[in-house]
């Protein structure tokens, strides 16, 4: 495949949540601050984390030749390297993806401790799609839980998930690309998404 015929990028996720969420994210170049147009392909990995931290790099090196960049995600938690920070967890990646053809247009993001970190920002669009708008709840729920030094749940997909379940929403992949698709994106101080955006707009500044 020629330079002419490659596509811009490739993300490689861990589950289909994280899949919808990318996708939802990229269909917002202005709010993410990156040119239009952009052309890209997500896959899931079959083995979720583990698989995505073991294997990213076998996974990506034969894809080299039909892509400029790829970008590869994961959790921290679920990945079985909670013992590691974020941070070795993603040098690690890192390394082995520069091994295989892949240094220097290449990143990897550890959502730490999960997807769910990105849900709790300040916008008013998050209480609407979990909570159909219940502020009260949303509110007594997050009083009611430890957080991190960013303000937000230390646990945030059990506490997502008990905030649905009071609502009697399903958890699903629809719900994840609704909160991607509305949630204001520049009040966002999780150092995973601001890297995720940052990295995007070095690659592809408008």
């Amino acid at each position: 495949m020629n330079a002419a015929n490659k596509k811009d990028l490739v993300v490689l996720v861990a589950d289909v949540n994280m899949e919808q969420t990318v996708r939802g994210l990229l269909d917002r170049p202005q709010s993410l601050g990156i040119r239009r147009g952009i052309t890209f392909d997500v896959f899931i990995h079959p083995r979720r984390d583990p698989g995505v931290f073991h294997e990213a790099h076998e996974f990506l090196r034969s894809l080299q030749c039909k892509y400029e960049y790829a970008l590869v995600m994961l959790d921290r938690e679920g990945s079985g390297q909670e013992h590691r920070s974020a941070q070795e967890i993603g040098d690690g990646i890192q390394q082995r993806l520069n091994d295989a053809g892949w240094s220097g247009r290449s990143a990897v993001v550890v959502l730490d401790p999960e997807l769910e970190a990105w849900v709790f920002s300040n916008s008013p669009h998050v209480v609407n799609v979990i909570t159909n708008g219940d502020q009260h709840l949303f509110r007594d729920i997050l009083q009611q839980c430890k957080r991190n030094a960013l303000g937000k749940p230390q646990r945030p997909k059990e506490v997502m998930e008990e905030i649905l379940r009071e609502k009697r929403i399903p958890r699903s992949s629809a719900l994840c690309k609704e909160l991607a698709t509305r949630v204001g994106l520049s009040r966002c101080a999780d150092p995973a998404f601001n890297q995720f955006k940052s990295t995007l707009q070095k690659w592809f500044s408008p």
